[in-house]
This record gives C-alpha cells, sequence and structure tokens, in this order.
C-alpha cells in the first residue's frame, strides 16, 4: 500500500503540479537548438573573379541549458580538445553574460582531432555539438588587403551602433574596409534549427528549421589584373598606389603597402597578434590611399597652373627668369636645379618642374585664390569614395590658420605652398581625383569601388559629379605640358614614356621634416616622398595613376610603377595581354574538416 501511495504521489507531481518543468527537463534532454550561419557574401573583381570567398570550419558549441553538465565536464573537455580549462571558463562566462540563452563557443576552427573527439565522446558530453561556420578566405600575401579589410566579432561597443543593434552577441560583422562599409549587403541573416536527438546526441529528427540567407555578393571596379601589377611593384618598399578612370570614377586598382593579413582576423585573431600590428612602426594599418595625409610636392604645380590661369593670372605669354633661386620677404627660396632653368614659361616650368617659376605664380595668385581653387579641385575634403576613414588633408589658408593656432599668416609660407610645401597635405586618392578632374576638362566624378547600379536599391547612394568650366585653352596648355613632362627631352617623368601610348603625368618629391627637424636624424629616415600622378591619353583619359612611394626621392621609382599599370591596362584593352585565368589560391588554407557522420554536418 506505501509503495501505491508513493507511485501516486509522484504521479500527480509529475502531471498536475509541474507539468511544464518536467516537460522542459524532457526536452533538454531529446531537443536541440543549433544555430545555422549564413555564409557573407563574397567580394568580385569587374570580370566576376573571386577576391574573397568562404570556407566551411567547425566550431565546438555547448547549449546553455545544459551549464550545470558543462561546468562539471569542463576539465575533461579541456584536456579533449588539447586546452587550458581557466580559457575554456572564460569563454563560458563570457559567452553567457552576453547572451545567457545563447550556444556557447568553446573553440572556433576545430582541427581534426578536435573534431574527432567530440564525435567520440557524445554519450559523456551530450551538451556539446559541431556547428558548420563559414569563415572568410582572402588572398595572401595582404593582396588588397586594405581595400576589402577584414572581419571580426561584434563586440559590445559595436551592438550600440543602430545598425548592429539587433545582432546577437558573437555575430560576425566587417570591421575595416569593403568588408565593413558594406556589411549589410554582405552579411546575410543566419538560421536556426530544432532537432531530437538520441542518447548518443546523434540527430534523428527534425522537428523545424530556418533557413539562413545568405549574404548579396559584391561586385568590384577593381581588375585584378591591374591590380595585380600594382601590388608586384611595391615589393617589400612602403607607399600607395590607387588608379581610376575619370570618366565614371571607378577605382580600377588601390593598393596600400605594407599590407596585413586578413586571414588572421577571419578565426579570431590573437591579443599578441594584434598588439604587434599596432606596435609596427611601418603602420600595417594604415591605408595610405585614404589616409596618408602628405605633402603633394610639386604634383601640386598642376593644381597651380590651372588656377592661376582660370583666374587670368597668367597664359601662355607669362615667363620668369629662374637664376637657380629667388628672394621673397627677405628670404631666399631655392630651386631644385641648382644652376637654373633661364626664362621659361608655364609649359617648360611644369615639364622641368621649375620651381622659381612657381614661387612667383604662387605669389601673384596669393594665399586665398590658391586655397579656394585647391578645394574646388577636391583638396580639403573627403571624395566621397565608398571605403570607411578617409581622411580630409588640409588646405592652408589665413583663415585655417587663424582658427587652428590663432596666429596670423605669413607672406613667406604662400611661396612654400605654391610648390606644394608647407602646411599643405593631400592623399594620394585626392591627387588622382584632382587631376583626373582637370585633364576631364573640369569634370570631377566620386571615386567608387562599387558603382551604385550594382547595388541593392537600400544600399547604393547617387554618385556626384562636380563641375567647374575650365576653358579648352587652360586644359589643353596644362595637359600638354603634362605629356612633355613624360615625353620630352628635360621631362622629369620620362621614365614614365611607352612608345605608342600618349602618357602625361606630373612627378614630385616632398620633404617628410625641416632641417631644424632634421638634426638627430638618419638620412633614411628623411629621405624625401616621391610622388608620380600619370594618365592616359592626356586629354579626358581613361585612366590616371597615383603613386606615393615613401622614401621614393623624385619619382625614380614611382613614374615606372605608374607606367606598367598604364601600359597593362591599353594592352588588356586592345587584348595583347590575356586577363589572369583566377586570383592565385592561398598556398596553404585552414583545413576545413568533412562533416561528421553522425548528421551534425552543414545544414542549410
Amino acid at each position: 500500500m506505501g509503495i501505491f501511495l508513493l507511485l501516486l504521489s509522484g504521479f500527480w507531481r509529475l502531471q498536475v503540479l509541474q507539468p511544464d518543468y518536467y516537460t522542459r527537463l524532457a526536452e533538454q534532454n531529446y531537443i536541440k537548438n543549433l544555430p545555422i550561419a549564413a555564409p557573407r557574401g563574397r567580394i568580385l573583381d569587374r570580370a566576376g573573379r573571386v577576391l574573397v570567398d568562404n570556407f566551411p570550419s567547425f566550431t565546438v558549441i555547448a547549449q546553455s541549458d545544459y551549464r550545470e553538465q558543462l561546468q562539471e565536464h569542463l576539465p575533461a573537455i579541456a584536456r579533449g580538445l588539447g586546452a587550458e580549462a581557466t580559457e575554456l571558463q572564460d569563454r563560458v562566462e563570457d559567452s553567457l553574460r552576453k547572451s545567457p540563452y545563447g550556444p556557447i563557443v568553446l573553440r572556433e576552427n576545430s582541427s581534426y582531432p578536435d573534431i574527432a573527439f567530440i564525435e567520440s565522446h557524445r554519450r559523456e558530453f551530450p551538451e556539446l555539438d559541431l556547428v558548420t561556420v563559414p569563415r572568410r578566405l582572402y588572398l595572401p600575401n595582404g593582396f588588397a588587403a586594405h581595400m576589402v579589410g577584414y572581419v571580426g566579432e561584434v563586440s559590445e561597443s559595436d551592438l550600440d551602433r543602430p545598425e548592429w543593434a539587433l545582432l546577437r552577441p558573437g555575430a560576425v560583422v566587417g570591421k575595416s574596409g569593403l568588408e565593413r562599409q558594406y556589411d549589410s549587403v554582405l552579411r546575410g541573416e543566419d538560421g536556426a534549427r530544432r532537432a531530437v536527438v538520441d542518447n548518443l546526441g546523434r540527430e534523428v529528427a527534425v522537428l523545424d528549421e530556418q533557413v539562413p540567407s545568405p549574404g548579396t555578393d559584391l561586385h568590384l571596379t577593381i581588375d585584378y589584373d591591374l591590380q595585380a601589377v600594382a601590388e608586384a611593384g611595391f615589393a617589400g618598399d612602403q607607399g600607395a598606389l590607387v588608379a581610376l578612370d575619370p570618366r565614371t570614377g571607378a577605382v580600377l586598382a588601390l593598393v596600400s603597402r605594407p599590407a596585413f593579413d586578413p586571414n588572421v582576423f577571419a578565426t579570431g585573431i590573437s591579443s599578441e597578434d594584434w598588439a604587434r600590428l599596432q606596435g609596427d612602426a611601418s603602420n600595417p594599418l594604415l591605408n595610405r590611399v585614404i589616409q596618408a595625409q602628405l605633402a603633394p610636392g610639386s604634383v601640386y604645380k598642376v593644381l597651380m597652373a590651372t588656377a592661376a590661369l582660370d583666374a587670368g593670372t597668367a597664359d601662355a605669354s607669362t615667363t620668369y627668369y629662374c637664376p637657380g633661386s629667388a628672394s621673397f620677404y627677405g628670404r631666399t627660396f631655392r630651386c631644385w636645379q641648382a644652376h637654373g632653368h633661364g626664362r621659361v614659361g608655364i609649359h617648360q616650368a611644369l615639364v622641368q618642374s621649375c620651381d622659381v617659376f612657381f614661387y612667383n605664380l604662387g605669389k601673384d595668385l596669393g594665399i586665398e585664390k590658391m586655397a579656394d581653387y585647391s578645394m574646388q579641385f577636391g583638396l580639403g575634403r573627403k571624395t566621397g569614395i565608398d571605403l570607411p576613414n578617409e581622411e580630409e588633408g588640409t588646405v592652408p589658408s589665413p583663415e585655417w590658420k587663424e582658427k587652428l593656432f590663432r596666429q596670423d599668416w605669413y607672406a613667406g609660407e604662400t611661396i612654400s605652398v605654391a610648390i606644394g610645401q608647407g602646411a599643405l597635405t593631400t592623399t594620394p586618392l585626392q591627387l588622382a581625383y584632382s587631376v583626373g578632374g582637370i585633364a576631364s576638362g573640369g569634370r570631377f566624378v566620386q571615386p567608387r569601388l562599387v558603382l551604385p547600379n550594382e547595388l541593392p536599391d537600400e544600399a547604393g547612394s547617387a554618385q556626384s559629379v562636380h563641375q567647374i568650366a575650365l576653358s579648352d585653352e587652360t586644359v589643353k596648355l596644362v595637359t600638354d605640358a603634362l605629356y612633355g613632362v613624360v615625353n620630352e627631352g628635360g621631362g622629369t617623368g620620362v621614365r614614365a614614356k611607352v612608345v605608342g601610348l600618349d602618357i602625361g603625368g606630373k612627378t614630385g618629391s616632398a620633404q617628410v621634416a625641416s632641417v631644424q627637424m632634421a638634426r638627430g636624424s638618419s638620412e633614411d629616415d628623411l629621405k624625401d616622398n616621391a610622388w608620380f600622378v600619370g594618365l592616359a591619353p592626356r586629354r579626358n583619359p581613361e585612366i590616371i595613376v597615383a603613386v606615393l612611394y615613401q622614401g621614393g626621392e623624385h619619382g625614380y621609382l614611382a613614374a615606372p610603377l605608374a607606367r606598367d599599370v598604364i601600359k597593362a591596362y591599353f594592352d588588356k584593352r586592345d587584348g595583347k595581354l590575356p586577363p589572369a585565368a583566377r586570383p592565385a589560391e592561398p598556398a596553404e588554407k585552414v583545413a576545413a574538416a568533412p562533416p561528421p557522420a553522425t548528421g551534425h554536418g552543414p545544414a542549410g
């Protein structure tokens, strides 16, 4: 009789007093909720060749409903995964703090031994699961790294951003470059699966499933072949290159060196690797194309000549005499050519890059007009390229100096700015945009890596076009001089010459330190930065290439690199250069394990 009453009491408690509680326990024992990660969209060049792809990896997770069993089994799990128990404990606590009811990630990018351990211990550790997670796969050697960027786990501060507020903790988002700029396009929508499992943790039935939605592929304006030529040109040097089609604003190539390996971020960068990257004196995380703000040197003379002609300060007959130096406001300013250039007009001054001519031109034009035209031509403001964190550079003026330093402008400062020195700073992209717009008759098109018609309506934005009414005579005079820089005797850019191509350009070198600042520095630290901006054809160009070679001096290395990219463009256009079959695969991919045979393989 007592046994009967005991059984009756248990039945009453199970069926009447706490049915929901025991139902949940039963579901926890036999039903698992498994996330299904959505693959990000691929990033492709203009011909559809893959620049960024995905590869399958396996992540070890624990169900948060099994947290008591997990805590009990954690030391044994750590031994099986070859990890420190404290490391896994930290992961558990961090996951539960961020998302108390979400999956607990114990190990990403699992190895074959990890997978074998989980599969062979399902009975002992029913709280563990393997889920397939698509990981980013970038090209080797930092190819296009600053352009494509990298991804990473969303941080707590990221979740405060409106665009990421609805994401779950642990979601992967774009952190830099195009991955960040177009994260909403590339990022898909994750799915989930509720499955019935047996006592070995094997799936025997699927109760319901939400299929993930993959991200949208991103088609770039980049040409892989031109990008490859540009990347190879820098080898181990520091600098930047950007190639544009000024007619459409399409970016054809974009390189910043030194670079970093985005694959390091794809599976979660270690604190040691992150500290090493941030502490690297060569600053590999800096995108020099849009963030290096440096004096443009003599490339600025193209803008000076155009401004003076448009303002009526100079014309085709204007000349100045260059004996090798000139005095302004009680100070002597020297020309790079110690014995001088003699009497030169605007054509010869650009071809031979005569400093004295432009000292005089700057004095006659005045700093206010210099600043105004510089801004109209695209300096001192962002170009609007579809990359995050673009810098503006600096266009100095009396108003700028008063606002920033509470100081008066000195007339002698105008003389330095006239040859692209002083407080004037630009980015390589700004110089390409500016010179390209001048050579296009005053039509300045916003640079883009993804043209608006390639984007979903909600992600696209109008591409701006800025028009300045430059006269045909002004454009002809300036662009003929740019042709002379490359093709005439005495031209400073003759290393960019290609027989049969109408190439123009302008060299420039800019000091990295004044004489006063130079004391105590090594000679190598103070080599001038070399610039070259090349274009073809000289008027209404199809391509313009801006090259910055840090420590390259006088365009000796910059001009040939621009030449090679321009030649590759026309060789390819004319069918002389067969396109590369596809971007090179990484020499060593992170091993992607085959799906386990227990039903826990890829889904969706």
